[in-house]
């Protein structure tokens, strides 16, 4: 498969242009979840547990990028919160193992239904062609991504 070379000059403002909508769009659509009233950090931790089971504390420090200090204390307020809950990883007993528990599972679930609702209502706005360019342009996006994310995970072990 051939894919067309470009200059970076011609191809700088539409990729910075793309750049600016995808976080105003992420923007968006994060604000529309509030269920929980839960912290970026927070949602972003039990969207991970939620969408990938459960995880090593450290593990989801790193996932999240925050530093393990970090992670302990946000896992903290959200197993007070009766979000998530920890357990001695059973492989070694040093190591800590989040989970999310029903309560925060069902926030998930809330928090995930409010952004599909606001990302649904925002593509209602646009006209046909455009509501087809996205429901094709997006998902391609997403593969993009999971592909990236496996090979960067290959390439870390």
């Amino acid at each position: 498969m051939h894919k067309r070379v470009m200059d970076s000059a011609s191809t700088a403002v539409p990729s910075e242009e793309l750049m600016l909508a995808v976080e105003q769009l992420v923007r968006y659509v994060r604000r529309s979840a509030t269920a929980g009233g839960l912290s970026t950090a927070a949602s972003s931790a039990l969207g991970r547990l939620g969408s990938e089971g459960p995880q090593r504390l450290t593990e989801l420090a790193r996932a999240e990028n925050v530093s393990q200090p970090n992670m302990t204390q946000l896992v903290t307020r959200m197993e007070r919160d009766g979000l998530v809950r920890r357990t001695a990883d059973a492989t070694d007993g040093r190591g800590v193992v989040v989970a999310v528990t029903d309560t925060g599972l069902e926030v998930f679930r809330q928090r995930r239904a409010e952004r599909a609702d606001a990302l649904r209502q925002l593509v209602e706005e646009l006209t046909e062609p455009e509501q087809e360019a996205v429901r094709i342009a997006l998902p391609a996006l997403a593969r993009a991504v999971r592909h990236h994310t496996v090979q960067e995970r290959r390439a870390q072990s």
